[in-house]
């Protein structure tokens, strides 16, 4: 597609740009893509694979952190070229391959290498695509237009497993319809990539060195929300343990398991837009912690003495509320910590701790569970994450002064 400046409404006016949109629906197919396998794929490891919860651990955290190893990279690819269409390109192609690649894959190793593939190419696409949305929206609603985004994105992570559910109950324990239906969603999201969303410069200022980029990466206006964002990442449970976890208590059939994502998703979609402008409005640092205030929350219904669908809907509405507090805030918080020339980097060095901490949470939470058992892992970790909280607000804290 022909360069094409953005129309002055999309930058200054009320309503959220076009970029933003058309990148929304990007998300939202490939989400329904990712989501049809991220909603089975617990199960598939362990009832059919045959993993252990201690390597489900592993795989888990590979899934959660393999991105770091490229997000910084496609950030500052994506700020140096003053591109970052082009790299996001990538990242969503690598991703819609891996799809089909789960077909053949059947053993451990094999599974592993797919998934490592799927994530790293998520990891080289998720800064450039925050940077276009940042780029093309006022800086004073950045948190309604990742709202917007991410209510989109929230769409098809919802119909993902729906569509899952479906395919299992049509034909049970049909994996590979899942990954074909996966790879066909991916490859229409790739193509609403290459063909809709304006392939826009992001300013000759993009084109920083990398000593300079590294240099205000370092700076104190970003150490202290990283530092944050580590502490909390350590102690955030991947998600698949908290669906394990209520599936094993209310002996959920398999069949049933991937509506547990659709609950979150669905949560998630309809608070996504208001806690965005809710940020906008009291801080965006104020939001996150709420968010895992309701992390906190999750895990003590998940782990308490609780049974039946009530508490297990709470969970779902919980850990909904989560995401939706602090996925596209993070972003939004941290696009007003940079400059405009390291916009991508910075989202991706907050993604990368994120990514990083989130690898260590999974391996360290599946020897838990293999030492001292489901319910006391989780209460273990909701009281060290309420202990942090404290902590993280103070590190937040001088954030609330850049909008």
């Amino acid at each position: 597609m022909r360069d094409r400046p953005a129309a002055p409404a999309d930058r200054h006016g009320s309503r959220v740009a076009t970029t933003v949109l058309l990148l929304g629906v990007v998300s939202l197919l490939t989400d329904v893509s990712s989501e049809m396998v991220a909603a089975v794929l617990p199960l598939y490891l362990t009832a059919q694979v045959g993993l252990g919860f201690f390597a489900y651990g592993v795989v888990d955290g590979l899934y959660q952190g393999v991105s770091a190893v490229v997000r910084i990279a496609g950030g500052y690819a994506g700020d140096r070229g003053g591109r970052p269409k082009r790299i996001a390109l990538i990242g969503y192609g690598v991703s819609a391959l891996s799809r089909i690649a789960l077909l053949p894959a059947q053993g451990f190793a094999a599974v592993t290498a797919v998934i490592t593939a799927d994530r790293l190419g998520k990891g080289l696409r998720t800064a450039p695509r925050d940077a276009m949305i940042a780029g093309a929206s006022d800086p004073g609603a950045l948190g309604r237009a990742f709202g917007v985004h991410r209510t989109l994105d929230t769409i098809g992570a919802a119909l993902g497993p729906l569509v899952a559910f479906a395919l299992l109950m049509v034909v049970p324990g049909s994996y590979d319809s899942v990954f074909v239906a996966s790879f066909a969603f991916g490859v229409i999201g790739f193509a609403v990539l290459v063909l809709f969303v304006p392939d826009l410069r992001t300013g000759s200022a993009a084109r920083m060195r990398l000593r300079a980029m590294v240099r205000e990466l370092s700076g104190v206006r970003l150490r202290r929300p990283l530092i944050a964002t580590a502490l909390l990442g350590l102690l955030t449970v991947g998600d698949g343990f908290l669906y394990l976890a209520v599936q094993q208590r209310d002996d959920l059939a398999a069949g049933f398991f991937p509506l547990l994502y659709v609950g979150t998703n669905v949560a998630y979609l309809a608070l996504a837009l208001p806690l965005g402008r809710l940020a906008d409005r009291i801080g965006r640092g104020r939001v996150l912690v709420g968010g895992h205030v309701a992390l906190v929350a999750a895990y003590v219904l998940a782990g308490g003495p609780f049974t039946g669908i009530a508490p297990t809907i709470g969970v779902l509405l919980l850990l909904g509320a989560f995401y939706a507090a602090t996925d596209g805030v993070l972003a939004a918080l941290v696009s007003r910590l940079v400059s405009e020339s390291a916009r991508g980097s910075g989202i991706a060095a907050a993604q990368t701790v994120v990514a990083l901490t989130r690898f260590a949470a999974a391996i360290g939470f599946g020897g838990l569970w293999v030492l001292i058992g489901r319910a006391d892992a989780l209460l273990l970790v909701a009281a060290l994450l309420a202990a942090a909280l404290p902590v993280a607000w103070w590190l937040l804290r001088p954030t609330e002064a850049h909008g």
